[in-house]
């Protein structure tokens, strides 16, 4: 799947999460947060150096935080951009706030092994 370039309009639950199976990367943020927007540029290019097949295996889930979002307290984010990298449900990393596509490729790398 390429990089989702929208924010769910329905927040998956929890239990929907922790069901996942594969690979997927599990963002938070908000569309008017200017981290998240200067974000969206490194996160597009280190998609865009997947591979085909990587990115069949690869499911990228945009969810919108906020204060009283549950899905966001549950994983703990505090700040925005947070990606949560996800195999089977089980959290391998995460980033907070990425600044440079290299770590975010890195992390894709380290969630296929």
């Amino acid at each position: 799947m390429a990089m989702t370039k929208q924010f769910a309009a329905i927040e998956p639950t929890r239990n929907e999460i922790d069901a996942l199976s594969g690979l997927v990367v599990l963002e938070f943020g908000t569309p008017w947060c200017g981290y998240c927007q200067a974000a969206q540029p490194i996160i597009e290019q280190a998609f865009s150096h997947l591979s085909a097949l990587q990115l069949s295996t690869l499911r990228h889930l945009k969810v919108e935080d906020g204060s009283g979002r549950p899905l966001g307290r549950s994983f703990r984010v505090k700040l925005w951009p947070t990606l949560i990298f996800l195999r089977n449900g089980e959290e391998i990393l995460r980033l907070v706030r990425p600044t440079d596509s290299d770590s975010i490729r890195i992390a894709f790398e380290q969630l296929q092994h």
